[in-house]
């Protein structure tokens, strides 16, 4: 590291030394306890969280890439929707900027105890914004200093989900907002490491595009470019009691590793 981790109240920073942010925006798990006192048992569990992001790219500082991570849960605000809660994926069952219902369809609050729109607002400037803020300058510094900047948006969730999508989704879910946050040729080089290995299935630009973040800070004519992934959790972790899995971790951390290191040499 070239800089001291900015650890702030609702995200720790861990600025790099080379042109690639690292951003777990859904790795956050913390709930404040008047927000948690008012969610469903089931949601008090946190489980559409992206369990074990942050250990799965543990090796990204190793690259010295930045890494950025949340300290909250999604269910306090999602970090990956825009502010006015425009829907990224029109005509689909997805989730809200303060959710309100989880992955499973069933609710994350108790009878009314739904946020208000006051409320709302009041989550996005004390959780969105600090975090968007810090993305957009560590961005910044990195081209400042690099001439360029890559954005890699870590995600994961469970391989079934059918409130969302139809079937399992693949191993490994590349999105780049169908070309449009990335140059073409890092996500042709992307797509080739995931065709040459044989051990997970994969998809570019399937189910998930790329969330907000990606949409919107990718501007591979400016010099930023945007890749979010999209990962099976049972291919690293036990998803019905969310324990982390080493054994199983091991496959996706090297092809996690060949993908990022491509975001350098590209």
């Amino acid at each position: 590291m070239n800089a001291e981790a900015v650890n702030m109240s609702t995200f720790s920073l861990y600025p790099g030394r080379v042109p690639l942010l690292v951003s777990l925006p859904h790795d956050g798990s913390e709930l404040p306890p008047d927000i948690a006192a008012r969610l469903t048992p089931s949601a008090q569990r946190v489980p559409d969280t992206d369990w074990h992001v942050s250990r799965l790219y543990d090796f990204a500082r190793e690259l010295g890439a930045s890494v950025l991570v949340p300290r909250y849960s999604r269910y306090v605000v999602d970090l990956n929707r825009p502010p006015d809660d425009v829907s990224l994926y029109p005509g689909q069952n997805t989730t809200g900027l303060c959710p309100i219902v989880q992955f499973s369809g069933e609710p994350v609050y108790l009878d009314g105890a739904q946020p208000t729109a006051d409320e709302i607002a009041a989550r996005v400037q004390t959780y969105w914004q600090p975090y968007h803020a810090a993305l957009q300058q560590e961005l910044a510094r990195l081209k400042r200093e690099h001439g360029r900047a890559v954005l890699w948006e870590g995600h994961s969730i469970r391989a079934v989900v059918p409130f969302l999508f139809d079937g399992r989704l693949p191993d490994f879910n590349l999105g780049t907002a169908a070309g449009a946050s990335c140059r073409l040729r890092l996500q042709a080089r992307l797509v080739e490491i995931l065709e040459a290995q044989g051990d997970y299935s994969y998809v570019a630009n399937g189910r998930f595009k790329g969330g907000y973040i990606t949409r919107h800070y990718g501007k591979p004519e400016q010099g930023i470019d945007a890749v979010q992934l999209e990962l099976a959790q049972l291919n690293y972790m036990d998803e019905d009691s969310f324990d982390y899995r080493p054994e199983r971790a091991a496959g996706t951390v090297r092809l996690l590793r060949q993908l990022l290191q491509a975001t350098l040499e590209v």
